[in-house]
């Protein structure tokens, strides 16, 4: 199954700083904000939904190809996703924009002070689809995950008229979209990943019934963490599946992309929904266990071992 996936490639730069930030900030003085913090540490991880959703498919040995804009800075981590089995030989590099980075610093309280710096992202609009399905000799399934909107429109719409299956993918991206862009988003997809919160927006921003959404994809498959995986379809009984327990939680950063993942996975070996959503669940742990989207050392024969699976077409 050759699976390309369209979506956001970043580094996240996590920072902490030992102090509290509210000690710093001082009545009346608000408006004319001014602060440096001296951090004690910083970790700098690689992301991006659609290269986290690559790595975990390329460990299973599909090749996948990454879809999506980069800067020049890109170097080290394309190393890193091919030396995992991922493609890159489709993503664009930018000549004036750095790799979309995420820059966060965490105060003993836990509290955060962010800034998200989409950079080379933008570009992703600039990116055809027809050439990489005619370099790779043809495209199973697109992805479509979250990344720059006008970009997730434009591929949605290319896979429209190519007539290539993909899959909805709008995740945090929604609360950006308008009512129509939601509906494109949506319209036509072989399937369509939410988690509970977002297929609830989705519901409101589409204006669209449940069983409106799913006359109009082919399967629903929504995430809701602990309580595991729906599986639904027009005219059918819906399919829960449960998660896989854990008791190491570390960071749950890039989990529903190892869900996304490992459930692709299951797709490309033939196996059925519910055993595909099985394996997802199991990645999905497996990320859950680790800190950092992309740092898990399970193979493929591990995590299906772990469900009870053999591992045939698999390395």
């Amino acid at each position: 199954m050759r699976i390309a996936v369209t979506g956001s490639i970043a580094t996240d730069h996590l920072m902490v700083y030992p102090g509290r930030f509210a000690d710093q900030l001082i009545e009346g003085q608000l408006d004319k904000v001014s602060l440096s913090f001296l951090a004690d540490d910083l970790v700098v991880r690689r992301g991006g939904v659609a290269a986290n959703i690559a790595f975990g498919l390329g460990r299973f040995g599909l090749a996948p190809i990454l879809v999506g804009a980069v800067g020049a800075d890109f170097s080290e981590y394309r190393a890193w996703l091919e030396e995992a089995g991922v493609d890159t030989g489709s993503v664009l590099v930018s000549r004036t924009r750095h790799t979309a980075r995420f820059v966060c610093t965490t105060d003993v309280d836990q509290n955060q002070i962010a800034t998200f710096y989409a950079g080379a992202m933008s570009e992703a609009r600039e990116l055809e689809l027809a050439p990489i399905a005619e370099r790779a000799g043809g495209l199973d399934l697109v992805v479509i995950a979250p990344n720059d909107p006008a970009a997730m429109v434009r591929h949605t719409e290319e896979c429209r008229a190519l007539g290539l299956p993909f899959a909805a993918d709008p995740s945090q991206q929604l609360a950006r979209l308008g009512r129509e862009e939601a509906r494109q988003l949506v319209e036509g997809a072989t399937y369509l990943f939410t988690n509970a919160y977002e297929s609830a927006l989705l519901l409101q921003l589409s204006g669209w019934s449940q069983e409106e959404i799913l006359a109009r994809v082919g399967t629903w498959i929504t995430t809701h963490g602990a309580d595991g995986v729906v599986i639904a379809g027009a005219g059918t009984e819906p399919i829960t599946v449960p998660a896989v327990p854990t008791g190491r939680g570390q960071d749950p950063t890039g989990v529903g992309d190892g869900f996304r993942a490992g459930f692709l996975a299951g797709l490309s070996l033939g196996w059925e929904l519910p055993r595909a959503a099985r394996l997802g669940c199991a990645l999905a742990t497996r990320v859950l266990e680790t800190v950092g989207t992309q740092e898990y050392s399970a193979t493929a024969e591990e995590l299906l071992a772990s469900i009870g699976e053999t591992p045939v077409g698999a390395r």
